[in-house]
């Protein structure tokens, strides 16, 4: 059954209008009047929805059952990666949101070659996020990752990383680091209670500096390495978070 995120309040019996991009998507895959389709806000569960109208650009229907399944991670992973060129942050963005990361912090780094700021930077993170909407839509996950706005890489260090729900330890923050005096990531892990929320610091392409590293380590994120092997920017961070979210101590 073809699915959609509509960031809607939902609940059984209600009548409504689908949001500009499913209801494009609705007409793309040509769906008809009186053929079932399944909704989920981010808000838990999913609905099973009845089409009831085809307009020239809307698409009304009904809402259904609310089902409860869920699919999300134990853990809450957060990426906050140097951004890599071209097309390597969608591919990214859309592989991290099928593993079930929780959010994406895009940032520039002293080896970034990609560099964005005003309209362009806000430009960039709606299509990223088009991008977790539709994956999240594919892969059958019931909560949209955020990818947030571009930030500097001192900037986001400086800040203290959001609590995650009441009564719940602060997250741990980490970096991939190159450099001597790291411990395997998969140690580190095994210390960390199995809900505590995890954030991952990667560099771009070429990585971090020494400075960031240092800089990095000074605000409190532990080193940590992958192995012997010098990965991608976006194999490691991809890498770190399968590992975060089947990992517990």
């Amino acid at each position: 059954m073809p699915r959609f995120h509509c960031p809607l309040p939902l609940h059984a019996g209600l009548t409504l209008e689908l949001p500009a991009g499913a209801a494009r998507h609705v007409q793309v895959l040509r769906l008809q009047p009186g053929m079932d389709i399944t909704l989920f806000n981010g808000d838990g569960g999913e609905y099973t929805a009845t089409i009831t109208r085809m307009g020239r650009s809307d698409v009304a229907v009904v809402i259904g059952h609310h089902h409860t399944r869920q699919c999300e991670p134990e853990r809450p992973v957060h990426l906050a990666v140097g951004m890599p060129a071209n097309e390597r942050m969608d591919w990214l963005v859309e592989k991290a949101t099928e593993l079930g990361v929780t959010s994406i912090q895009p940032l520039h780094t002293a080896h970034s070659v990609l560099r964005l700021k005003g309209e362009r930077a806000e430009k960039k993170q709606a299509h990223w996020q088009a991008l977790a909407v539709a994956a999240c839509e594919q892969c059958g996950g019931n909560r949209v990752p955020a990818v947030q706005g571009v930030d500097d890489l001192p900037h986001w260090l400086s800040q203290p990383p959001a609590h995650g729900e009441p009564g719940t330890a602060a997250p741990a923050r980490c970096v991939l680091s190159l450099a001597e005096g790291t411990q395997p990531l998969t140690d580190w892990l095994r210390q960390l209670p199995s809900q505590q929320a995890v954030w991952f610091l990667s560099g771009p392409e070429g990585g971090l500096s020494p400075a960031e590293d240092e800089l990095a380590r000074h605000q409190g994120c532990v080193p940590v390495h992958l192995g012997p092997r010098v990965l991608r920017s976006e194999t490691a961070a991809l890498t770190a978070l399968a590992l975060a979210l089947h990992i517990t101590g």
